[in-house]
């Protein structure tokens, strides 16, 4: 396995400091993703791995802001699993115990880090240490358990559960009991929620008009609304520390098409595009 290169102690410097929106990109000229660090405010793009024949997906913030969890595989498609990584891309160590998963969320306390993993045909909701023991088992179903966020106070997991209806919802899980609560609903293209500090679940919903648009909703089901509604489709949201921006990306419907990331307030306003090559930019995580 190729293992990344490091970048030195200027370009630590920068990553660690206001390049706080850490995303997946991928080019028609490199297929393969790497891990970019980049301003709220814009600017130029970090690289911080560097892998040409392995790819670096699905980034999550440590919520001390020092190291980033993601996921690698292989040009064949295999999960090599769960790695964690300075800021900078440096000191990179697998999780052990994650092979094969996916959709890594750092927990609030720093202490944990929530995963999708296939049994059998299917993913179910997993957590586990950041050193990789205690792996524990949350979700039993024959749906796809994904995407786990965890609530603010780490008491609780929403994730997206898809089943062979081809529909999938935003669930609940209370940790403490494994008691689970259906936030959206059956019939629902709900996807990759993310959960704020101040309360709220935002989502990506395939609606009626056939586009991904973002939503917002209470930890409760109550409270669904639309915040985008562009004819692109919108995905993978993030809060701002604040809860009053999200990071996102829009694109098309296929490869040929590059998504970029955009910000947008909470209410729907102020919307703005970050990043403007001719790439594909995914799965940002904003830091805590």
């Amino acid at each position: 396995m190729t293992v990344p290169l490091t970048l030195g102690a200027a370009a630590d410097a920068g990553a660690a400091g206001d390049r706080s929106i850490v995303f997946a990109r991928y080019t028609a000229t490199a297929p393969t993703e790497d891990l970019y660090a980049i301003s709220p405010g814009g600017g130029t793009s970090v690289k911080l791995t560097h892998t040409p024949t392995v790819s670096d997906v699905m980034p999550s913030w440590s919520p001390d802001g020092k190291r980033v969890a993601f996921l690698r595989y292989g040009s064949g498609g295999a999960i090599d699993g769960i790695w964690t990584m300075t800021a900078a891309g440096g000191d990179l160590k697998a999780v052990p115990g994650t092979k094969g998963a996916s959709d890594p969320a750092w927990s609030p306390d720093g202490k944990r880090i929530a995963y999708a993993k296939p049994v059998g045909s299917q993913r179910e909701i997993y957590v586990a240490s950041v050193a990789g023991t205690s792996a524990t088992r949350l979700t039993h179903t024959a749906a796809d358990d994904l995407h786990p966020t965890w609530s603010p106070d780490g008491k609780y997991l929403a994730f997206n559960r898809a089943d062979a209806s081809g529909h999938s919802r935003v669930m609940r899980i209370r940790l403490s009991t494994l008691t689970e609560t259906a936030v959206t609903g059956a019939s629902s293209h709900d996807w990759t929620p993310d959960w704020s500090a101040a309360g709220r679940i935002a989502f990506s919903r395939r609606d009626s008009s056939g586009f991904a648009r973002l939503y917002l909703v209470r930890p409760d089901g109550t409270g669904v609304h639309r915040i985008t509604a562009a004819r692109f489709n919108d995905k993978n949201p993030s809060w701002s520390p604040d809860g009053s921006r999200l990071v996102f990306t829009r694109g098309g419907g296929d490869d040929a098409d590059p998504e970029h990331l955009y910000l947008v307030n909470s209410d729907g306003t102020a919307l703005t595009r970050l990043t403007k090559t001719a790439s594909h930019d995914l799965e940002a995580d904003w830091r805590p």
